[in-house]
């Protein structure tokens, strides 16, 4: 009789289980190595999330105000410009569309007659062709202010959609900053200083979107 005891094999079911519980702890080894961790709030968190166009709004705005205003230039100033040669104007100072280029300006002035949110703007030493206008809202309209860089560009976003709400979020945001705090629907008589842009488009009506407004 053989001194050594028998190796059976384990029972089907059981061999099963084991066979199932080491797969189990493949895969989970397998994940672990492929998770990375984001942190809350971070760049990557937020590529995660989706696009946020509230958020893009908030972060871009500041950038956009800051940007528009180092190269504001005086209203007189830039309509000589324009008048000598408009190609060489908004070449110089202007950031190229597919409508028209985006001229940032400043200018100091009287606020005259104004309907459902834009009011003309008397501005001393310009021509008497020439006729400013400002959008106080609460309609922001256009895309000036998204395009008034030139940093932010179409392929930046999913779709047409995301690219224009992008635009309404930016202009959103310039509202709830600038203008939040005027009372809009009472501007007439006062005098204002406003550095902002418009779509030079046609070069005697300008509709400048401000991204800075002081009332004296």
């Amino acid at each position: 009789m053989s001194t050594y005891a028998s190796l059976s094999p384990l029972p089907t079911k059981k061999r099963r289980r084991v066979v199932g519980i080491a797969i189990v702890a493949v895969l989970l080894g397998a994940m672990a190595l492929d998770t990375k961790i984001v942190k809350i709030g971070s760049e990557a968190d937020n590529r995660q999330a989706g696009f946020s166009a509230e958020r893009f709004g908030a972060e871009q705005f500041p950038l956009i105000r800051d940007d528009v205003s180092s190269r504001a230039v005086d209203a007189v100033t830039l309509a000589k410009a324009i008048s000598t040669d408009q190609q060489a104007a908004s070449e110089q100072y202007g950031v190229a569309t597919d409508i028209g280029p985006v001229m940032p300006v400043s200018f100091s002035g009287v606020v005259g007659e104004g309907k459902s949110g834009i009011y003309n703007i008397e501005v001393e030493g310009l021509p008497d062709s020439l006729g400013i206008r400002l959008q106080t809202g609460p309609a922001i309209n256009g895309t000036d202010l998204r395009d008034a860089t030139g940093t932010i560009k179409f392929g930046q976003f999913t779709n047409q959609i995301e690219y224009q709400n992008a635009g309404s979020a930016i202009n959103n945001e310039m509202k709830k900053q600038l203008l939040a705090d005027i009372d809009t629907s009472s501007l007439s008589g006062k005098s204002i200083s406003v550095v902002g842009v418009f779509k030079l488009i046609n070069p005697d009506n300008w509709l400048v979107t401000p991204v800075s407004l002081e009332l004296q």
